[in-house]
C-alpha cells in the first residue's frame, strides 16, 4: 500500500482509500480509489492484487512464488493531475492537440 500511496502521491493525490473487491485473476485484490477536485467525487484511480496460482503455472512459476499485480488506470490520475472532467479529452477524435504537446508525459512531481 506504502509504494501505491508514494506513486498517486506523486501525481498529486492524497487521502486514498483502498477497498477489498473481487478480480477473477488476483487474490485478495483491492481498489484504489481518491477524490477528484473536478467531479467533486471520489473515483477509483487504480486496481491491485496477488495474481492466483493458476494465472502463473503456464508461464513455469511454481505455486509458492507470488507475484504483484498492479493495473494502475493511469487515465484517472492524469485525469485528476491535469483538472480533466471527461476521458475522451485524452483519448478519441476530439483530443485537444495543444494541450498533449505543452504537458510533460510523466512528471510525477519533478520538475
Amino acid at each position: 500500500l506504502g509504494v501505491l500511496q508514494e506513486f498517486f502521491g506523486r501525481l498529486g493525490m492524497s487521502g486514498l482509500k483502498f477497498k477489498p473487491t473481487y478480480n477473477p485473476y488476483t487474490e485478495p485484490s483491492l481498489e484504489v480509489h481518491a477524490w477528484h477536485e473536478g467531479l467533486q467525487r471520489i473515483v477509483e484511480v487504480g486496481n491491485s492484487g496477488v495474481f492466483r496460482p493458476e494465472m502463473l503455472r503456464p508461464m513455469g512459476f511454481d505455486d509458492d512464488v507470488s507475484v504483484i499485480a498492479w493495473g494502475l488506470s493511469l487515465e484517472r490520475p492524469t485525469m485528476i493531475r491535469y483538472k480533466l472532467n471527461n476521458i475522451r479529452d485524452l483519448f478519441g477524435h476530439k483530443v485537444n492537440v495543444g494541450m498533449v504537446k505543452n504537458n510533460p508525459i510523466c512528471r510525477l512531481g519533478y520538475e
